[in-house]
């Protein structure tokens, strides 16, 4: 199992961070590099417990599909997903919202695994945690810039 840990502090309320973070409109346009889509469950707004949402996006030269589902939401706290069928053996996302000095830290504890056993722990060394590392940081940059534009507003 792989895990990603990314704190980004940003210059807003919690709920309106916490609102960005869940909103699939968003998600979309930080992912348009990817061209992700969501194309089944909840396809835009904000997700809520419970709910499923399936993206359709080109990662590695290749389209492939990913169905999470919202497994818990304590607003504006946190909520977690969790994949429900997709290309990885696993993946678990918890996204961490907590007030610091007006300010609101961020907190996201990604955990995956690749499926191929010893080929696909290589893989995520050599190459895949880098990747979605990267992926993360373009959502969370957006909605840092879109968070503390409100904010200032």
């Amino acid at each position: 199992m792989s895990r990603i840990y990314l704190e980004t502090l940003i210059e807003a309320d919690i709920q309106t961070v916490f609102d960005l973070a869940r909103n699939i409109d968003l998600h979309q346009q930080s992912t348009s590099r990817t061209h992700e889509k969501a194309i089944a469950g909840r396809t835009s707004g904000l997700i809520e417990e419970n709910e499923t949402v399936t993206w359709r996006a080109k990662h590695l030269g290749v389209y492939q599909t990913l169905t999470t589902k919202i497994i818990s939401m304590e607003k504006p706290n946190q909520f977690t997903d969790e994949m429900q069928k997709g290309a990885f053996k696993s993946l678990h996302h918890q996204h961490i919202f907590k007030t610091v000095n007006d300010k609101t830290m961020m907190t996201d504890i990604f955990d995956f695994e690749s499926p191929l056993g010893i080929i696909g722990k290589i893989f995520n060394k050599l190459f895949l945690r880098n990747y979605l590392k990267k992926f993360l940081l373009e959502r969370n940059r957006l909605i840092k810039t879109i968070a503390e534009s409100k904010h200032r507003q």
